[in-house]
């Protein structure tokens, strides 16, 4: 039953990118509403990757963890949550993790992820995921961005209200964020707009989160 509850991100995925197929994009809705926050990982002069956290709604917060309890101490620890942060991962890797991150106009590949686990706090449920990049982007990089979103719009991501995104520590005092789908008219803004085209759906809320640290 563990490993079923920990595959129903991807499951959920896979059946939208079926019906996609079949029907009209525009019937879709969510079925999981995921509030995400998100670290830019900084790490001499370049970006390796992003720390996300993802904080699941009610309903798969009380599916997911069902029975997990194993001592009946009426506390979910790391320990009793490791089987069910194992399989979302592994279930997650052929999604790419939701995560698409492009510089310059052209998708960045994502590495093995790593430090992951699940957190049980204030009766929701949070996944802990590092998303490494195979090869470091410049800070300098005028036009990297990403999107954090399930393309079928069957799981809905929402950034959280407050400090969805961060740096890391480190980074230089510069740098800012701007969550927002990129829009035409200029160089860099034409090619986050073309990268995310392919991802973008009638009734997607996701936003694109653009990064810039070349301020003076």
């Amino acid at each position: 039953m563990t490993r079923a509850r920990g595959y129903l991100i991807a499951v959920l995925a896979s059946a939208a990118a079926l019906l996609a197929a079949l029907t009209s994009v525009v019937l879709a809705h969510p079925h999981v509403w995921i509030t995400f926050e998100a670290t830019v990982l900084y790490d001499k002069g370049t970006f390796t990757g992003l720390r996300h956290k993802w904080t699941f709604d009610e309903f798969y917060t009380t599916m997911a963890i069902e029975g997990l309890d194993k001592n009946n101490d009426g506390v979910y620890d790391r320990e009793e949550l490791a089987e069910l942060a194992k399989v979302n991962v592994e279930g997650l890797k052929e999604f790419a993790y939701f995560t698409y991150p492009v510089v310059g106009g052209k998708d960045v590949k994502l590495g093995e992820v790593r430090d992951y686990y699940l957190e049980y706090k204030d009766k929701a449920l949070s996944l802990y995921v590092t998303v490494p990049f195979t090869e470091p982007i410049p800070a300098t990089a005028k036009d990297f961005a990403f999107v954090v979103q399930d393309p079928a719009f069957f799981i809905a991501f929402l950034p959280a209200k407050t400090d969805p995104v961060k740096f890391s520590e480190g980074a230089p005092k510069t740098c800012k964020v701007m969550i927002g789908n990129p829009k035409t008219g200029e160089d860099d803004s034409d090619r986050l707009a073309k990268a995310f085209a392919q991802l973008a759906t009638a009734v997607s809320t996701a936003k694109a989160v653009s990064v810039d640290c070349t301020a003076p």
